[in-house]
């Protein structure tokens, strides 16, 4: 686990891309089971990984999924894509395209990085524009 709070947690998903997972604590099968704080946890937490990955790795495209088939609970997957990846422009469950080189900054840098903004943002109740401003 990367990242816990009372309301949500962060996993890591082993890959060639950076890709994080966001779950609630508690295990809802659908989002309208979700209280309202945790609802906006949520939303501030996918608001600002996805700034974050913009930021720091510079991808083609971010992409944002949540399925809940094979784990059926609210989480969301985000991704940062590149078209050098493996599966671009197919999804990450997709077909793979190539052998994927990608010149990625280091994961463990914007781990660090997006665990402080994290801890800013989302446990002192701020708003990550806010936060930067």
């Amino acid at each position: 686990m990367f990242y816990s709070n009372p309301l949500i947690y962060i996993d890591i998903h082993d890959s060639e891309i950076p890709w994080l997972k966001l779950f609630t604590h508690i295990p809802y099968k659908e989002f309208s089971e979700c209280s309202r704080e945790e609802k906006e946890m949520l939303w501030e937490c996918l608001d600002l990984i996805e700034k974050e990955m913009l930021s720091y790795f510079k991808p083609e495209k971010i992409n944002i999924a949540s399925f809940g088939n094979m784990v059926p609970r609210v989480h969301w997957h985000i991704m940062a894509r590149f078209k050098e990846d493996s599966y671009f422009p197919e999804p990450m469950w997709g077909m793979k395209q190539r052998e994927g080189l990608l010149p990625v900054a280091p994961l463990e840098l914007f781990l660090q990085e997006l665990k402080v903004k994290l801890e800013i943002c989302l446990e002192r109740g701020k708003h990550f524009e806010e936060t930067l401003g």
